[in-house]
């Protein structure tokens, strides 16, 4: 009995010695202070280096600033690396050299109405009217970028989005150029420099203050421009703003997590749409690798498990996206022959990572499809016959994108679910990039541009807006800022 009692009283014992143990270790875990590094100072501190951002820094830079690009991701491009498409420009020297007839005008109509007349107007007209200017900037010596070959993608009424020789994605392809250009230029691109909170004096951005593994410093600059990207990989942000895409998978990189809406609270700055999130319908099922509209556009069709179209290939993205999650399965099939894979350098990523179905006909296709041979066979007859006619009677598809049939074997299908893909919404900004507050006042020194900020693209975006976004507003953010500094 005595010998119980012993055993229980050192037990005891123990487990308070234990508890007071992990409680003064947790107590000095707490109290270690983050080193403070030194001070330092620039003239424009760029806040993420995806593709908005290196826009900014290599405009910035190469006309002489003193540029501090904070990127709290360990590689450069976030969302900008698996853009797949290419950017969209209108009235281009690429679209006269190809016969291409198109206008500012329209490609303003179709991103107006792309985005359900929700845009803001000024906005998509300097997008449009800056665009052929911003594609002869990436193909000059400064960037050296390939955008030669010009195709069409949804919701567009001509051929327009402009990309490189083949159609190699367009993210793969300009994001090192950019890169290599900011640095050339003389931008610091930081990696692994985390943006935790942006200065303020007298309501001027006047700089921000960064969390390292080293430590924290703060950087002081005479204007800060966001390109932080959008809040795709934040579930709780896709809760609170639009609770109905909750479970959806994204294609979106683990940092678009929408830190900046935090750090402009101080300057009471404007959100807008921030409902608007758009969902890329295909994206191959059971990953987050985003299919682009290449494929489509370059003449692949949807075809449900039982092998029949339901929908215009070429509609915007959220009617596509629709109509994919009523049918059985909620997901489709994109087929396409070799000549339309020989035709899009694209595809041959997904065909390396096993992303690809191939049939040596149509009816083996099927097969392994597990879908009625019949059906299929009859749907890609009719197709064929709708291209050769130039008049899709099934679906209304539109007359540029209908000039190649699926003849030539091997057949291929990638199997496709709708994620979600960009947040259009973001913050308030005007003409110039500059952040606006709730007054619609602009809020000195503070500046944004590419998928952090909101109105361009309305209710949904079109493919190839995205690119166009970033690259045009990132370098009136740059131009802006160089103004502001100059006193200007």
């Amino acid at each position: 009995m005595k010998s119980r009692r012993f055993c229980s009283i050192i037990t005891l014992a123990f487990l308070i010695f234990s508890v007071f143990a992990c409680k003064k270790k947790s107590a000095e875990s707490e109290s270690v202070a983050i080193p403070v590094l030194p001070d330092e100072s620039c003239d424009i501190a760029v806040i993420g280096a995806g593709g908005a951002g290196l826009v900014a820094a290599t405009e910035a830079a190469s006309k002489g600033a003193k540029v501090i690009v904070l990127e709290k991701m360990s590689i450069v491009g976030g969302n900008s690396n698996f853009s797949t498409g290419g950017i969209s420009a209108s009235y281009t020297k690429e679209q006269a050299r190809l016969h291409i007839d198109d206008s500012p005008d329209l490609f303003y109509d179709d991103t107006m109405k792309g985005g359900y007349y929700l845009n803001d107007p000024s906005l998509v007209r300097t997008l449009v009217d800056k665009s052929p200017a911003i594609v002869e900037w990436l193909e000059s010596d400064l960037i050296g970028a390939d955008l030669s070959d010009v195709g069409i993608f949804g919701g567009a009424t001509k051929k327009r989005i402009h990309r490189p020789k083949g159609g190699e994605a367009i993210g793969e392809h300009l994001v090192p150029l950019l890169y290599k250009a900011a640095q050339k230029n003389g931008a610091d691109v930081r990696l692994n420099n985390k943006a935790i909170d942006i200065l303020s004096e007298n309501g001027k951005a006047t700089g921000v203050k960064v969390s390292t593994q080293a430590g924290e410093y703060t950087l002081h600059a005479k204007a800060v421009i966001i390109a932080t990207g959008g809040f795709g990989a934040n579930p709780e942000m896709i809760q609170l703003y639009n609770p109905g895409l909750v479970g959806f998978g994204t294609t979106n990189h683990a940092g678009a997590t929408g830190d900046a809406f935090k750090m402009v609270e101080k300057f009471d700055a404007a959100l807008v749409q921030m409902t608007q999130i758009q969902t890329h319908p295909t994206v191959a099922k059971g990953t987050n690798i985003m299919i682009t509209e290449a494929v489509s556009g370059n003449g692949a069709i949807l075809v449900n498990q039982y092998g029949e179209r339901f929908v215009n290939e070429m509609e915007t993205r959220d009617v596509i996206s629709a109509s994919i999650l009523a049918q059985p399965g909620k997901s489709a099939f994109l087929v396409f022959d070799a000549g339309i894979r020989k035709s899009l350098k694209a595809i041959e990523n997904y065909a390396a990572k096993g992303l690809i179905i191939e049939g040596s006909s149509i009816p083996n296709l099927a097969e392994k499809l597990r879908m009625p041979i019949r059906v299929l066979q009859k749907t890609i007859e009719d197709y064929n016959h709708y291209v050769q006619e130039k008049n899709d009677e099934a679906f209304q598809r539109t007359t540029s994108s209908l000039d190649r049939q699926l003849i030539q074997p091997p057949f291929y299908a990638i199997e496709c679910a709708p994620a979600i893909h960009h947040t259009m919404g973001g913050l308030k900004i005007n003409t110039r990039a500059e952040v606006q507050n709730t007054k619609d006042v602009s809020i000195p020194g503070l500046y944004a541009a590419g998928e952090v900020t909101g109105g361009v693209h309305g209710g949904n975006r079109l493919g190839g807006n995205a690119v166009a976004d970033y690259c045009v507003f990132g370098k009136i953010a740059a131009d802006s800022a160089l103004e502001y500094i100059a006193g200007k």
